[in-house]
């Protein structure tokens, strides 16, 4: 019962921040915020991200370029040039480090207005932190684990981030109904999106990027849009007016 609760807190709590902070925030501003709750959304990503934590800076310049070169061949993790998922994801996470290691030069227009702390950043992209994250998810499960089958669980607890890239950009661009001709290959792959929270909204989103709302229709429903309207009315975040 523990390894499951650990496992489902770590899938969506890995996945809030992502979609919360590194593609909201960091990539779009949907939202403005002050310095400490940015430091305070920063730290909690990279504690929930943790073996898996993305760069905001690195994550933002390659979603911008996805945006722009969406289903072409400049596009970083368009499932149509690739033969399987374990290809895009193994090229997604090139480019990726790429970014991280400032090893590829991006295009102007992609640079500046995303969030970054040098240290945070060092630290969560460093071997030395994600060996010891994946330490303290095995440590659990030898502690916890009641049945074998349990540790097949673990090896996803290591890969996080990249697995929930690998579904969001290979099923988001392949499967599902589309409510906007985007030029691109964009779907909707599902219109109760609580297991991807809102990221299989990709048609939608490349019609609206700048949208905190990833949900369009009357029956699509988004989960992480409320949570961000309750943190508006908190004062804690300002949503952009988007036209």
């Amino acid at each position: 019962m523990y390894i499951l609760i650990f496992f489902i807190a770590h899938w969506f709590l890995s996945l809030f921040f992502q979609t919360f902070f590194q593609h909201r925030y960091a990539s779009h501003r949907m939202f403005t915020t002050n310095k400490f709750w940015e430091r305070v959304f920063y730290i909690l990503a990279y504690i929930f991200e943790g073996a898996s934590f993305l760069n905001p800076r690195a994550y933002a310049l390659m979603h911008r370029e996805h945006h722009a070169y969406s289903d072409t061949e400049k596009d970083p993790h368009s499932p149509h040039f690739f033969t399987d998922v374990f290809q895009m994801m193994m090229a997604t996470i090139k480019t990726f480090r790429d970014h991280v290691n400032n090893t590829k030069n991006p295009e102007f227009r992609f640079t500046g207005n995303y969030p970054e702390w040098p240290f945070i950043d060092r630290v969560g992209s460093s071997i030395i932190s994600r060996i010891a994250f994946g330490g303290l998810y095995t440590w659990f499960y030898i502690a916890f684990a009641t049945h074998w089958w349990m540790f097949l669980l673990l090896p996803i607890h290591f890969l996080m981030g990249p697995i929930h890239g690998a579904i969001v950009n290979w099923c988001g661009h392949k499967y599902g109904y589309s409510n906007f001709d985007n030029n691109d290959k964009s779907r909707n792959t599902t219109p109760f999106d609580f297991l991807m929270l809102g990221e299989l909204f990709q048609n939608n989103h490349h019609k609206h990027p700048n949208s905190a709302n990833f949900a369009h229709r009357w029956f699509e429903v988004d989960p992480v849009y409320p949570v961000m309207k309750l943190m508006h009315w908190a004062g804690i975040i300002k949503l952009r007016k988007v036209q």
